[in-house]
């Protein structure tokens, strides 16, 4: 699955989950969203020439690294007796419902103790993993969006408040982009360590009818422009006010 298209369904993801959660208010609700959609990338940080990876040039790159020969290792001492012969350094530990658990139990208790700084930190490093991916313009949005916080909210309260809930934003970016490699052709091992059909790194994927090909018609053409009308309509007050902007006959573009 493309970038964007992993950023895309993050973004959904959280507007969806966000009063499930707690996070009340539209600024709670944007930065949650915006968390799930910059870690809905972050998987992919296991590939050297993915956008994650060059990102923050040598520090995503050592990580990158790091993520690479840690899957390669832990591949080679768990693979079962049917699993493939490759390194098992790309779409395998980061692509683990595993690994998405770890990193948002890890993000809670970081965020808890750190603070608002840090939460402002997780968010702003997703807002740049989402923005490489579906472009500069969403910088600007954010920018702007940070000053009408600033003028409209108490930004240090609020982002405190999403030291509960921004584990579960991080967990769930990953598990998004986890779901959606899963429908590609190529598959996802994310029940990894549980064994299926000899295979500890078994590659769940849907009937072969069900399957695109990532950046082929079905992505591009069905996926992207559904998801994109979701990323509008899932904001907070936009349904509504779409609803009766057009269900009230009275109302004009002059007023």
């Amino acid at each position: 699955m493309m970038g964007s298209t992993h950023a895309l369904t993050g973004w959904c993801a959280g507007l969806a989950l966000a009063p499930a959660i707690g996070a009340g208010s539209v600024h709670q609700a944007l930065a949650f969203a915006a968390t799930t959609a910059g870690f809905a990338l972050l998987p992919d940080l296991d590939h050297p020439h993915a956008r994650a990876s060059k990102l923050l040039g040598p520090i995503t790159g050592l990580v990158c690294w790091l993520l690479r020969h840690t899957s390669a290792a832990l591949y080679k001492v768990t693979k079962g007796p049917r699993d493939e012969r490759g390194r098992g350094s790309h779409r395998h530990l980061s692509h683990t419902l595993l690994f998405a658990i770890g990193l948002g139990v890890a993000t809670t208790y970081g965020t808890r103790a750190g603070g608002w700084y840090v939460v402002a930190g997780v968010v702003l490093f997703a807002l740049l993993l989402a923005a490489d991916a579906l472009g500069d313009w969403l910088l600007l949005v954010a920018g702007g969006g940070v000053v009408w916080w600033a003028l409209t909210a108490s930004a240090a309260a609020e982002l405190s408040q999403l030291t509960g809930w921004l584990g579960i934003a991080v967990a769930v970016g990953c598990f998004v982009h986890c779901l959606g490699d899963a429908l590609t052709e190529s598959g996802c091992p994310f029940l990894f360590p549980v064994p299926i059909a000899g295979e500890t790194w078994y590659e769940l994927r849907p009937p072969s009818f069900l399957r695109f090909r990532t950046g082929k018609g079905v992505e591009k053409f069905l996926v992207v422009p559904v998801f994109t009308v979701l990323a509008v309509l899932l904001v907070p007050g936009a349904w509504p006010g779409l609803v009766g902007l057009f269900a009230d006959p009275t109302v004009t573009a002059g007023g």
